[in-house]
């Protein structure tokens, strides 16, 4: 896990055809009681108050202007639970630190400077349940796909991905925070990249983050590209990474937008996007992978526990 090097999408691609790995059981989620708008971009199935919820980003086809809702499962439907708050934001994330749900998403704003443009940022609520969220950080402007996740020693795991002059088009940050007490815009905006996992064109953030058996950090994430026809293509994958030593493993692609089922999309360009959303893995030694598709769709498969070959590498003591 050192000497790393950035590996471009099409190489990745090509590697992961090579792999042939079994995807199995493709399933598209089916969201009802939200009229005529699109659910994507949602997270895997967490619980709450003894119940499986998925948030899920919800808006119309012909507008990027979304609320994120929650949902729970009544036969094969995911239904808005009862007495949920809405909040206006984009592509939920969800985590645990202590004994509270932390719940976060892309807030969209005016932008500052720029007269009928628009803006964006990281937000995070926590509290006991869902219904008791209360916004308690927004990050810094221009930045998505903030992730945290709570670490054997009570740590805090934080990955950033600035853009602009310190991250490109979309770089990988890491850094550890002794508690959300020093989760502050200034920390942030000092933590260090990732060397080389990005070429300049290329871009990708950090979306779900594994706390494994042996202490390292299995993330889910996305590297994404435009072609010539600025068409996106956005590609789910992982890497691992030992807090301990800082080492991190190459980036490798756990699916593709053929492995799932057909659907639609919200524009041409966005065919080819799959957005990871999280990953719930099981004893027999599968994932089930829950993506936002084409930003008009969830759906999920079954795919090999991508994190099981690093937990092997090495027993925490």
């Amino acid at each position: 896990m050192t000497d790393n090097e950035a590996i471009i999408c099409e190489t990745l691609l090509e590697q992961y055809l090579d792999k042939s790995e079994p995807v199995i059981n493709p399933v598209k989620l089916l969201f009802t009681g939200v009229g005529e708008r699109d659910v994507y971009n949602i997270t895997a199935p967490f619980e709450d108050e003894g119940e499986i919820v998925i948030a899920g980003r919800v808006e119309s086809r012909d507008s990027e202007h979304s609320e994120i809702m929650f949902f729970v499962e009544r036969y094969d439907a995911w239904v808005p639970r009862e007495g949920m708050p809405k909040l206006t934001l984009q592509d939920p994330f969800y985590t645990r630190i202590g004994e509270e749900i932390v719940l976060g998403g892309v807030e969209v704003y005016p932008h500052p400077t720029n007269d009928g443009a628009l803006a964006w940022r990281t937000v995070m609520y926590k509290g006991k349940r869902l219904q008791d969220l209360t916004l308690f950080f927004t990050g810094p402007n221009g930045m998505k796909d903030l992730r945290i996740a709570e670490i054997h020693d009570g740590s805090i795991a934080m990955f950033t991905r600035p853009q602009g002059e310190k991250g490109g088009r979309g770089k990988i940050g890491f850094t550890q925070l002794a508690s959300l007490a020093e989760l502050t815009i200034e920390r942030i905006e000092e933590t260090p990249l990732l060397k080389d996992q990005f070429i300049e064109a290329e871009w990708g953030g950090a979306n779900d983050l594994h706390l494994l058996s042996n202490g390292m950090i299995g993330i889910l994430g996305h590297i994404a590209s435009f072609d010539e026809a600025e068409n996106r293509h956005y590609y789910p994958m992982v890497f691992v990474l030992d807090p301990r030593t800082g080492d991190y493993s190459d980036i490798e692609l756990i699916a593709v937008r053929d492995r799932f089922l057909p659907g639609v999309a919200k524009r041409k360009d966005l065919i080819d996007v799959v957005f990871s959303g999280g990953l719930v893995r099981k004893e027999d030694g599968t994932a089930d992978l829950y993506a936002g598709i084409s930003d008009a769709e969830a759906h999920r498969i079954t795919i090999p526990d991508p994190f099981l070959k690093f937990e092997a590498l090495e027993v925490r003591v």
